[in-house]
Order: structure tokens, then C-alpha cells, then sequence
């Protein structure tokens, strides 16, 4: 699709409780949060332990690390998206598992091999920083 065709991508609205993540991203940091309580370490942002309830939670920088657990290669033209992409789902170094598109490589299955090593990237729309992964 030309760029002049190319829509904006659409862009999540934060909320006060994820706008500790959305901070981070403009930061150029991917920010997590973890259970006091028990420590467990989840994603997506909430004010609250998944497992137990708790409200007892800290925000902390993650390392950006992650593996490419699974993803599926989206061939339809779209909009706001050169095809081929990827829609991913990641395994964060701290546990957590996240969605996102693979950037960085060829968009193909010798390309995106599963439990390769990724790092965080940010994609800056103006109001919104995306954390996107690429090849380590």
C-alpha cells in the first residue's frame, strides 16, 4: 500500500492504570509490574495481583529480553500496516507473556523461528511509544 493510502495505527488509550506503562515506553522502558506479596511478575498493567488480589504491587524496569514463543505472519493488506507483519506472542524474561509484532527481519517462517532471542523496541507515534520486539 502507498504511504500516501497508509492510515495511522490505531493506538491504545491509556487509563490510570497503565499509565506507569505507557510512561515507561516513552522513557524508552518497558515497565512491569510485581506482587509484593507473592512476587509474581504479570502483564498486562493493573493495579492489582492477578493471583492473590493484592493491591500490595511495585512498577520495575524489565530488561527488554524476551523469546518468540508463537506468531502468525498477517498477509492482508491493512490500513495502517506494510504487509507482510507479524502478530507475536513473547515470553518477557520475568515470566510474562505479551502480544506484539516482530520488527527488524524478514517477515517469514526461516526468519521468525520459534525461542529466538528478541529485545524490546519503541515505535514513537507522537502521543503513544509502541514496545515492539526484534531479533536480539
Amino acid at each position: 500500500m502507498a504511504d500516501a493510502e497508509k492510515r495511522p495505527r490505531p493506538l491504545p488509550r491509556p487509563t490510570p492504570e497503565t499509565q506507569h506503562f505507557w510512561d515507561g515506553t516513552r522513557a524508552g522502558e518497558l515497565r512491569l509490574q510485581r506482587c509484593l506479596d507473592c512476587g509474581t511478575v504479570y502483564f498486562p498493567p493493573r493495579p492489582f495481583c492477578p493471583g492473590t488480589g493484592s493491591r500490595n504491587v511495585e512498577v520495575f524496569r524489565a530488561s527488554g529480553k524476551a523469546t518468540l514463543l508463537s506468531y502468525v505472519i498477517n498477509h492482508r493488506q491493512h490500513p495502517s500496516f506494510d504487509s507482510p507483519y507479524s502478530i507475536a506472542l513473547v515470553q518477557l524474561e520475568e515470566g510474562p507473556t505479551m502480544m506484539t509484532n516482530i520488527v527488524g527481519c524478514e517477515q517469514t517462517p526461516e526468519a521468525l523461528v520459534l525461542d529466538m532471542p528478541l529485545e524490546v523496541t519503541f515505535e514513537d507515534h507522537g502521543d503513544i511509544v509502541i514496545p515492539l520486539f526484534r531479533p536480539a
